[in-house]
């Protein structure tokens, strides 16, 4: 899996709104400028975040960004699929669509454990987990092991 500059972005501005607790609505270019975010892609973020229903925005003087979902109610699956789709797509198909022959058919076994395992991960970390910088320890644990941090 390919982590996009958009879901990234996305989960940045979303850590750094939940970190600011209720403060009320922050401008799109002070969630820009505090997570080094390009002010027109951010804009198109958070569009897609609140199409999703997890932020919304308030015009006027005093408008902006804000969280319309509890952080904690919100995970990166959430985020990712609202930004960019599905987590795990195989050319552009959802992997229990994918058919293929006999031969290569145990393909399609491959792709529904790795969506199986990009969930178990992302579907239980939350904003208000990141924006604490507290992770679960079933996510934790997998980054104890050595080789995780190694290229392969």
């Amino acid at each position: 899996m390919r982590v996009s500059a958009k879901s990234d972005y996305a989960l940045r501005a979303l850590i750094e709104m939940t970190r600011r607790g209720d403060t009320g609505p922050v401008s799109a270019e002070e969630l820009g400028r505090q997570q080094e975010i390009p002010h027109g892609f951010l804009q198109a973020i958070l569009a897609d975040l609140r199409r999703a229903g997890i932020v919304v925005s308030q015009r006027g003087q005093s408008g902006g960004w804000r969280m319309n979902a509890k952080p904690e109610d919100v995970s990166i699956a959430d985020v990712i699929r609202a930004v960019d789709g599905p987590l795990v797509s195989v050319y552009g198909l959802r992997p229990e669509a994918v058919s293929y022959n006999e031969a290569a058919e145990v393909l399609q076994h491959v792709w529904i454990a790795a969506r199986s395992s990009l969930r178990e991960v992302f579907e239980n970390v939350s904003i208000a987990a990141l924006a604490a910088g507290k992770l679960p320890d079933t996510v934790t644990s997998r980054t104890a092991d050595e080789d995780a941090w190694q290229p392969h």
